[in-house]
């Protein structure tokens, strides 16, 4: 694995060992301060990471989501430590997050566009769907080759809504109350761009983002929010929340964060 880029800390939301290095932290918004983990909470990750390491395929994917269902309840993110069948991680930067059903699930396209849209997660899934496969690639080095994501083409979203001709950047947030991202308006009508509602040709999961998430094939994951909630064109890219933080803007894979790794579309 190569080392994270100088003077950077912390990890990159997605599903990484974190939502960046190797070692995940959730914070204590009242004092800043990393939450203790109980010892109970800490054997139960070690027996689902090495259960996940054995695993037969037909398990892994209970094996993931019993990590996911911990990590919700691990207040120091070290669920991201752990390996797992499908080869993903997870964290989160807020503490909690929230779950959405179908029945509550809400993504807003608003900004600076002429047609402001509120689309239900039906809503998403009448539209046309695009499939593609693609390795997924972590900034701190992890890969899970030849994934498939499914979803509503981002740039078909942006064209309903009629992007008015100074909205040059769109940026997205998120349900979790903390996490936030952004494209170039180029960036963001490519093709390999998506609402993802699917992943692994299952509908995705909360712990993998679900019931919505942005997929960024081309861009190091931490590009690809989770929870997706807002779609908001602006005149300018936002730094996101790890780009606040010293991460690269423009994260493509190979050519950004100081790595140098196998292109990924």
């Amino acid at each position: 694995m190569n080392s994270r880029p100088p003077g950077r800390t912390g990890p990159p939301s997605g599903d990484v060992p974190p939502t960046g290095g190797d070692v995940a932290h959730r914070e204590d918004p009242a004092d800043g301060h990393g939450t203790p983990v109980g010892r109970r909470l800490v054997l139960t990750m070690l027996g689902l990471g090495a259960a996940g390491v054995v695993a037969a395929p037909a398990l892994q994917r209970g094996l993931e989501a019993g990590l996911g269902a911990v990590a919700d309840k691990d207040p120091t993110g070290l669920t991201g430590l752990l390996p797992n069948g499908g080869g993903f991680r997870y964290y989160s930067v807020a503490t909690s997050v929230p779950r959405k059903s179908a029945a509550d699930y809400r993504l807003t396209v608003d900004g600076l566009v002429d047609h402001p849209a509120t689309y239900t997660l039906d809503g998403l899934k009448a539209l046309p769907q695009t499939r593609m496969v693609r390795d997924v690639q972590c900034v701190t080095g992890w890969r899970v080759p030849e994934t498939p994501f499914e979803g509503v083409g981002l740039s078909a979203l942006l064209e309903a809504a009629g992007v008015r001709p100074e909205g040059r950047a769109v940026r997205f947030t998120c349900f979790d109350g903390a996490y936030s991202e952004s494209l170039t308006m180029e960036q963001a009508r490519r093709a390999d761009v998506l609402v993802a509602l699917r992943m692994r040709d299952e509908p995705l999961s909360h712990s993998h983002g679900g019931p919505v998430r942005l997929y960024v094939a081309p861009m190091y994951f931490y590009k690809s929010a989770k929870w997706l909630s807002g779609i908001t064109v602006t005149d300018s890219v936002r730094p996101g929340y790890w780009e606040e933080l010293g991460y690269d803007v423009d994260a493509w894979v190979g050519r950004s964060n100081g790595r140098d790794d196998a292109p990924t579309a």
